[in-house]
């Protein structure tokens, strides 16, 4: 088994104030898998692939997220959001989860973020359990043994669930669990939490303020994929709009499922190594190539399997956010690389639990900007702690809780270069049609993927539009292979003027929300906003 003295240049562990530790280092994944399973970690599904269960925390938990405030984060965009602590409280808690480590097993991987060897980050990840580190294995970029033995890490990803802080208060913290960045000493710390979600978004967070500060390159919480003539698309969305399913497309290669750059030469790039897919509903009929990805190498989290180890993708009485995660090459169609060119359509995906917006609509540049800045979408049951069932959300860029700095600074970034690339922007509603959450029906993943096929193949640029009457958008009036009542959404309720009423009501919050960016938006990204003025009515020429 490899350990640290394979590494001698990366042996000495005082710099991280760490002590008398038994060290696993650069474990590979099977050796990770079955120490898991030894120490009773986890559990084996039927056809060998590592199953385990993070514990209280099955998602997120964005209020216990901090950034150290410092010089280098005088630019953020303080608020709800990103919260502060001090670099004191940081450097205190920081040596009581050291402390807690002494004389403990511990597991060490190296790898790096960013696909492109221009922007490419090492990583060093600490983690107190060894599935821990097996999530990050797949997550992250793998190196060479020679890569290995030269390594120097940029940012260090400390993990350590099992520590718990019995004075949260003292030290500007909310609660017992914490995540937090500190982007001077270029440190993740992460404590009572084994969501293995946190690491990956801590260091996607970390290069949301780094990129557009010290790089000019977009950060994006995005899909990506290359078709076969070399054409780009980019899905952004939210967890579990369906940016993992979308762009895993047999007639296309991926890039990436999650996290991308967009540089200044127009390069599309993975951050990652992996996918981390979520699993609930998961059949091999709709999401082929998640379904096959799941085999020995990847890792299962809070899924429910019965003695024989198979594993039921409809049970939720752990967490609707089931997920695996797996190496990118578990997907027979990746772009080599793990990049492309500049993409040709950009698609915003959007679960409306409302079941008012269209299921497929074009956007001009001032809405692509608007709806960008909005990034309406529903928060999942599971995602994050707490929530049980969809409710209706804003996430700035779809992504807001990843976003250090204002949305505007994205947003500007985004439409700059959506105009250089003279890029088609799609808003794609995966959510209900028929009416809202628990009235209506979720639309069918065969609907979405074959309007998407059909904007790709160029169907959609020759059929008529026509204006959807409170939020403008330009709707397709036939796609092949889709119910044209679907199109308009309106067709499918049963009360019309329910429909209308709930469509002025969502498009109301829409004006709430943009509240807080009008003052930095231009006249045309305030135009490709709902129609609707300021007393809720709709204008007298529609």
């Amino acid at each position: 088994m490899s350990n640290f003295l394979d590494y001698p240049k990366t042996q000495d562990l005082t710099k991280y104030g760490l002590k008398n530790n038994k060290v696993q280092w650069n474990l590979s994944g099977e050796e990770l898998q079955e120490i898991t399973l030894k120490k009773g970690m986890g559990r084996q599904t039927q056809n060998g692939t590592l199953a385990v269960n993070t514990g209280k925390f099955t998602g997120r938990s964005p209020q216990d997220r901090f950034l150290v405030q410092d010089e280098y984060t005088k630019n953020v965009w303080w608020g709800k959001i990103n919260k502060p602590i001090s670099p004191e409280n940081f450097d205190k808690l920081y040596n009581r989860v050291t402390d807690y480590l002494e004389g403990k097993e511990i597991y060490i991987h190296d790898g790096y973020v960013c696909a492109s060897p221009e922007y490419r980050m090492n990583v060093r990840t600490i983690t107190e359990y060894p599935w821990s580190n097996f999530f990050v294995k797949n997550m992250f970029l793998r190196l060479s043994e020679e890569e290995l033995e030269q390594f120097e890490e940029e940012w260090l990803v400390l993990c350590v669930p099992g520590y718990l802080e019995e004075s949260p208060t003292k030290y500007g913290l909310r609660a017992e669990n914490f995540s937090i960045l500190n982007f001077t000493k270029k440190v993740a710390l992460i404590g009572g939490s084994a969501y293995t979600g946190e690491m990956k978004k801590g260091i996607f967070s970390a290069l949301n303020l780094i990129f557009p500060k010290e790089k000019n390159v977009l950060p994006m919480h995005c899909s990506a994929n290359v078709g076969q003539d070399g054409d780009t698309a980019i899905f952004f969305g939210l967890s579990g709009t369906g940016k993992t399913t979308l762009s895993a497309d047999p007639e296309r290669k991926l890039i990436g499922d999650d996290e991308h750059g967009w540089t200044p030469d127009n390069v599309i790039f993975n951050f990652e190594g992996g996918c981390y897919a979520k699993v609930i509903g998961l059949t091999e009929e709709n999401e082929p190539d998640i379904f096959r990805a799941i085999k020995p190498g990847a890792l299962l989290e809070n899924v429910v399997f019965d003695e024989n180890g198979e594993v039921d993708f409809l049970d939720s009485s752990i967490t609707q956010n089931t997920r695996v995660s797996y190496p990118i090459e578990h997907i027979e169609n990746i772009q080599e690389n793990s990049y492309g060119e500049n993409p040709s359509n950009i698609f915003f995906l959007t679960c409306d639990a409302f079941g008012v917006l269209p299921p497929v609509s074009k956007l001009s540049p001032g809405q692509a900007a608007y709806h960008f800045i909005s990034g309406y979408t529903a928060k999942v049951a599971g995602t994050e702690a707490g929530i049980t069932e969809p409710v209706p959300s804003f996430s700035a860029c779809f992504g807001e809780p990843f976003m250090p700095l204002h949305p505007t600074v994205y947003a500007e970034m985004l439409s700059k270069k959506m105009r250089e690339a003279n890029v088609n922007v799609w808003l794609i509603n995966t959510g209900w049609s028929g009416g809202p959450y628990g009235v209506g029906s979720r639309i069918k993943l065969k609907y979405t993927r074959r309007m998407i096929s059909e904007i790709l193949n160029g169907h959609l640029a020759d059929v008529d539009y026509e204006t959807h009457p409170i939020f403008g958008l330009s709707m397709p009036k036939y796609c092949a292979g889709v119910p044209s009542e679907m199109l308009n959404p309106i067709n499918t309720w049963l009360q019309k003027g329910t429909y209308i009423q709930k469509s002025i009501q969502l498009a109301h919050s829409f004006h709430l929300n943009f509240e807080k960016f009008a003052a930095k938006a231009s006249q045309e990204i305030m135009e490709g906003g709902p129609l609707i003025d300021e007393h809720h009515k709709i204008p007298s020429d529609l």
